[in-house]
């Protein structure tokens, strides 16, 4: 496993691309409402994408996938794909976003409700925020990935809920998906040794009920096996000298 350490003029290209990818989402919140449907919320962002950011949509076209970004509802865990079924009032939603600037990639994800959640769907979505962020804190030179991926687990487990195993935060640069593969379980002391200038990301998969998971016939959309509701979160991260610099943070987005 070859994993880069990026060049400081490597870093800024990917604060930049960071950046973007925070605003799209930032722009997208607002349209989230009942009634709007997912390839509209797609198309809103394509067009933001190029025409505001001057940037590219890295799905559009990524291994055959056909849309700009990943809308994820309710049962789906990720990897959906937007279409024509209006929103209700009551869904959850996760908004997967990645923009390519001057080559490099910017990668991030949030949940989204749709009117007012359920009490459960609130707490699922809330548990899963925290887990990432109990995730961004393991990162810093001399962590092991094993023990981001078992403070993330431990986390999510000791609150009932399940982590999706199939699918992983990754290494990001210039390449859309690069090493190392970042699970969100894991025993302490094991994988990887994390450096500065590493930059991946950390987007935990949490689901109410079992973690199991199934690929839907068109090739991308993971589902839960029993139906039950999943959140995402993720951030792209760079490790530091000293810790850890989340590169797609939001304006106004605090660390719980």
């Amino acid at each position: 496993m070859t994993v880069s350490i990026k060049t400081p003029q490597e870093i800024e290209a990917l604060r930049v691309a960071g950046r973007l990818a925070a605003q799209l989402l930032e722009m997208i919140g607002a349209h989230v409402r009942p009634g709007i449907t997912t390839d509209e919320l797609n198309d809103i962002c394509e067009r933001h994408t190029t025409e505001v950011l001057g940037a590219r949509s890295a799905p559009l076209g990524y291994h055959g996938f056909p849309k700009s970004i990943c809308t994820s509802v309710n049962h789906v865990v990720c990897h959906g794909i937007p279409n024509d079924k209006p929103l209700k009032r009551g869904d959850i939603v996760n908004i997967d976003v990645t923009v390519i600037k001057d080559d490099y990639h910017g990668d991030t994800s949030a949940m989204f409700y749709v009117g007012e959640p359920s009490i459960q769907a609130r707490r699922l979505c809330e548990t899963a925020y925290q887990a990432l962020w109990v995730g961004i804190r393991q990162v810093r030179p001399g962590t092991r990935l094993g023990d981001l991926g078992h403070a993330i687990q431990t986390y999510a487990e000791a609150r009932n809920y399940s982590i999706v195993r199939e699918y992983c935060g990754h290494g990001i640069g210039r390449q859309f998906h690069e090493e190392p593969q970042v699970l969100h379980y894991g025993i302490p002391g094991t994988g990887l040794t994390l450096e500065p200038g590493m930059v991946f990301t950390i987007e935990p998969m949490l689901n109410a009920g079992k973690r199991h998971v199934k690929l839907l016939a068109d090739g991308w959309t993971v589902v839960t096996k029993d139906h039950s509701l999943s959140a995402q979160w993720e951030h792209m991260v760079l490790v530091t000298d000293d810790g850890v610099e989340v590169l797609t943070l939001r304006d106004g987005e605090t660390p719980p």
